[in-house]
């Protein structure tokens, strides 16, 4: 058995159950609740996954707290000048 997603026209569900309930004995349907919760949540997975790899590869620096904090402060002076 193979998983899929698969998106469908909020005004075709109706006939989509209708055909999953006709061909019942080979298809099953879960919910996955991470999409539930976050329609792009594989997406963003990818995308962290991809940016913690970035980081460990060393092809993106990351600032270390005390700087990133001079930074938003120095951006909120020049905000207010």
């Amino acid at each position: 058995m193979q998983t899929m997603s698969v998106q469908i026209q909020d005004n075709y569900i109706p006939q989509f159950i209708n055909y999953i309930q006709e061909h019942s004995d080979n298809i099953v349907i879960l919910k996955d609740k991470n999409l539930e919760y976050d329609p792009y949540f594989y997406e963003r997975q990818k995308q962290l996954q991809q940016d913690i790899d970035d980081i460990d590869n060393g092809n993106v620096k990351m600032i270390n707290n005390t700087d990133f904090w001079n930074d938003i402060d120095a951006f909120t002076e020049s905000l207010q000048k």
